[in-house]
């Protein structure tokens, strides 16, 4: 870390420095009751609120920064009253906040045009809808057009404070761009910048980077050939961009801080088979690897051709324990999205959201994590209400299908009458720009992303009750009903031969992993034919985001020797009870399953020792072994460099912990943040070797 760098992450990161220039919060009805008033339209006050807040902000400039940016209004204000919400629920369904989120945009849409050729485009088709008399159209992208000029003046504003604190750099940076198309890679960085921090600004969160290291690649590399940067200086301004990440990330929405959706996606196979990963790839993993900062989350997409050496330069960024890289196997990520109608030009370029769900940049308005099956919980019912009329295990499986099913009708019926607020910005790096259509409505994909949760938890309460009640009989349905009713006080001892005996996911046993195989199986055949309204298709996944807990809560105990209310796993993992053999035996066991039709998202997570890092040889056999991993057909992996004993220590002494990172589900976060609750879940995930 270089001295201006470090210099900003004491002022940014540690000092936390910039807060002092917070404005007081808004009243977040402030607009509302306006808009309510006036009786605007949706993609009025969605292009009001974000021009309102724009013009609010107060410039802060750095004197010794180059990438600038620093967001003052704690608060983004709401556009409709809560009485209205409480109609619009009345008679649509609302995704989280409504909000369009979650998505990766084309951020080259701006990026190549600039400002000024994008309004001067944007007038043209205006124009076109008012010889037409589509009038809405034309007031449309009217209003796109005054989003970009409330940014410029935004960007005037801050080159105005840059030259009054001396800051020539941003200054110069700023009077090109975003009027005109970035010519450096430091300009592509600022209006990269710039366009990030106004998406936050009309709360559209959740705001994926994408592809990075493709879409920025050609002007570091026009840098470089022209003697403007070095590699050295270039890591530079790349840790000072990662650092913008980590600004404002207090004030994003999320279950804790961390959870805000800022992925990175590095590396992919080309359509010519041939290997996308770069010198801005590398960088992008020795910055990430300098800084240790939560922001951004680092995605690498790699195959089965993929060298070692990019395997082990990931697995010395997993050492320092900040929980990613993530990796995602494009060779069931890219025919998993052909099979489900995807173009393969598309399905090449695919991109990550927020956690792991798979996105296509600029197409894809799927809603990834619109839902959640729980395996676990359909199990648990088929179990107490159907496993004493079942005369052979055929029959349970069936009654297990069933409940499935019924989960999946249930939600089918509950997603109806999507309502989501309008995003006119995030629409002009979408397609259909042209079409005056706010992504909104719709964009070339329009698919819903259902998780999965507690697959291994169901296909081991069903494995216990293939071999114990059907197989050997030596436990009867009765007294597994009666152990299960009474959450197995009194029943101690069979609990034990449930938990600990029976056959369990992640020890390379045959009969439980493909019980696993066909739940999801099951799962992905259930969704096949099934349209949502957007015409899009519904897509299985073995992801399980906040559900792990949610579906816990309320969760029976199970046949696995599962106590009612004791967590799931998260994501695609084994059980917490599951005394594993280690992760060799873990990876063979999920892998087994056709990955390619349950490819949503949803990774293997595995703890593993910092032990397990200290020495280059034994980095190298991490490497390898994620390396098996993706030649044995996984499709998502996830790795902790942890310390139980460090962990403990740290919900004592948190004062002495306050930069120890962990990975969750999909995104990680500093542990003393954290709810006790996903304290606990990630210990006792160490606690039983996974």
């Amino acid at each position: 870390m270089t001295e201006r760098v470090r210099k900003l992450y004491d002022y940014i990161i540690s000092g936390k420095k910039h807060h002092q220039f917070r404005q007081a919060p808004v009243d977040p009805y402030i607009l509302a009751q306006e808009f309510t008033s006036k009786d605007m339209s949706d993609v009025d006050r969605a292009a009001q609120r974000l021009i309102y807040v724009l013009d609010q902000e107060t410039p802060v400039v750095l004197d010794f920064e180059r990438v600038t940016l620093t967001r003052t209004i704690p608060n983004i204000p709401e556009i409709y009253t809560l009485e209205e919400i409480k109609q619009i629920k009345k008679t649509h369904y609302l995704h989280e906040q409504g909000d369009v989120c979650n998505i990766t945009v084309d951020y080259t849409m701006l990026l190549s045009v600039g400002f000024n050729q994008k309004r001067g485009q944007l007038k043209t088709l205006k124009q076109k809808f008012i010889d037409k008399n589509e009038t809405k159209k034309a007031h449309y992208l009217q209003l796109q057009i005054d989003i970009l000029d409330a940014v410029q003046r935004l960007a005037d504003r801050y080159r105005k404070a840059a030259l009054d604190c001396g800051n020539d750099i941003v200054a110069a940076t700023l009077a090109r761009i975003p009027a005109k198309p970035p010519e450096t890679f430091l300009e592509a960085l600022q209006m990269f910048r710039l366009i990030h921090f106004t998406m936050w600004c009309g709360r559209n969160y959740h705001n994926t980077v994408g592809r990075f290291d493709q879409f920025m690649y050609p002007y570091l590399k026009w840098d470089l050939d022209n003697g403007r940067l070095t590699e050295q200086t270039a890591l530079e301004l790349i840790e000072e961009f990662f650092i913008s990440f980590n600004r404002d990330s207090d004030m994003y929405p999320g279950v804790q801080q961390g959870d805000n959706g800022q992925s990175i996606v590095l590396g992919g196979k080309n359509p010519d088979g041939s290997d996308s990963f770069n010198l801005l790839s590398e960088l992008c993993l020795r910055a990430s690897g300098e800084l240790m900062l939560i922001d951004p989350k680092i995605n690498l997409r790699v195959n089965k051709d993929t060298p070692l050496t990019q395997f082990v330069i990931g697995t010395e960024l997993t050492k320092k324990g900040l929980g990613f890289p993530q990796y995602s196997n494009d060779d069931i990520m890219i025919p998993g999205l052909v099979r489900w109608g995807y173009s393969e030009e598309d399905a090449f370029n695919y991109s990550i959201a927020a956690c792991w769900e798979i996105i296509i940049p600029g197409k894809g308005m799927d809603i990834p994590n619109i839902a959640a099956l729980s395996f676990a919980d359909a199990v648990e019912k088929a179990t107490m209400n159907d496993l004493i009329h079942c005369n052979t295990y055929d029959q349970f499986e069936t009654a297990v299908r069933d409940k499935i099913r019924g989960q999946l009708d249930s939600i089918f019926e509950n997603v109806k009458n999507l309502y989501m607020f309008p995003a006119p910005f995030l629409s002009l790096m979408m397609w259909g720009v042209e079409k005056a259509k706010d992504i909104s409505l719709g964009c070339i994909y329009n698919n819903y992303g259902i998780h999965g949760t507690g697959v291994s938890t169901a296909a081991d309460a069903m494995a216990a009750i293939k071999k114990l009640v059907f197989e050997e009989k030596s436990i009867d349905k009765g007294t597994l009903l009666d152990a299960i009713n009474n959450n197995f006080v009194g029943y101690e001892e069979l609990q034990g031969k449930l938990r600990y005996d029976a056959p369990k996911m992640g020890h390379n046993d045959a009969q439980v992993d493909n019980i696993a195989g066909m739940l999801l199986d099951t799962f992905a055949a259930m969704l096949e034919g099934q349209q949502n309204e957007r015409n899009g298709i519904f897509r299985a996944g073995t992801g399980s985001a906040m559900y792990y807990i949610w579906h816990s809560r309320d969760l029976e105990a199970t046949a696995d020797g599962r106590r009612k209310g004791e967590n799931l796993a998260a994501n695609f993992s084994p059980s917490l009870f599951s005394r594993c053999k280690g992760p060799v035996s873990i990876i063979q066991s999920f892998t087994k399953p056709d990955l390619i039709k349950v490819c949503n998202g949803g990774p293997l997570t595995l703890e593993l020792h910092d032990t397990l890092f200290r020495t280059k040889e034994s980095v190298q056999k991490v490497a390898q072994m994620v390396k098996s991993f993706i030649d044995l057909g996984g499709h998502q992996l996830q790795l902790n460099s942890v310390n139980r004993d460090t962990m403990l220590d740290a919900q004592k002494h948190p004062e002495k912990h306050s930069n120890l990172i962990v990975r969750v589900w999909g995104w990680s976060g500093y542990f003393v943040e954290m709810d006790k609750e996903y304290q606990d879940h990630i210990i006792s995930r160490i606690e039983l070797g996974q």
